[in-house]
């Protein structure tokens, strides 16, 4: 996201939250970290985290909306296998991968997320990925429906069991789970 240039002190408050946010959702859960909390934790006045964000929704925004942009930025640009230059199949894996450890590692974050209005830029940030898997789809399964497949692999992601195994410290079996998924896609038993 552009920004215009910030004041260092307003960069450092930023940044004090943004990391406050994160320690106290990882460690509290969702309903835990209520703006008061962030504040105190992050060193700042209240009213400043409000003249910051607006709201709570508006620093879930920003937390999620971090790491959204910049998994958008390594797709464009970055190297392979998420990035371009590297066989379909191979970035298919390596984006699904990227996502999945989004919502699985801040997963509190991702939680709280879900339970309020989307991001201003959300259409545009789901359209970004939604174009990108069918694309890939279509070059390594011509033969699937790839719009309604792009879709089908990225529900999962949006679910409550994605929350109820990385809660219950089973995150590396449901990004192995996922990646099964995605691999069965790819390449079929035949």
């Amino acid at each position: 996201m552009d920004r215009p240039k910030e004041r260092a002190d307003a960069a450092r408050n930023r940044q004090a939250i943004l990391t406050a946010a994160r320690r106290l959702f990882a460690e509290e859960g969702a309903e835990a970290a209520t703006m008061d909390r962030i504040a105190a934790a992050a060193g700042v006045a209240k009213g400043t985290l409000f003249h910051r964000f607006g709201s709570r929704a508006g620093l879930l925004h920003e937390l999620v909306a971090e790491g959204a942009l910049e998994l958008m930025e390594a797709v464009r640009s970055g190297p392979p296998p998420l990035g371009p230059g590297a066989p379909a199949g191979e970035r298919l894996l390596a984006f699904f991968d990227a996502m999945a450890r989004l919502v699985t590692d801040d997963i509190e974050i991702s939680v709280a997320y879900m339970a309020i209005p989307p991001h201003p830029r959300a259409e545009e940030i789901h359209t970004f990925w939604f174009t990108h898997l069918t694309a890939l789809l279509r070059e390594v399964r011509p033969d699937l429906d790839a719009e309604v497949m792009a879709a089908l692999l990225m529900a999962p992601l949006g679910g409550d069991l994605v929350a109820r195994m990385t809660r219950a410290g089973q995150q590396d079996r449901l990004l192995n789970s996922l990646r099964d998924l995605v691999q069965s896609v790819i390449n079929p038993p035949a």
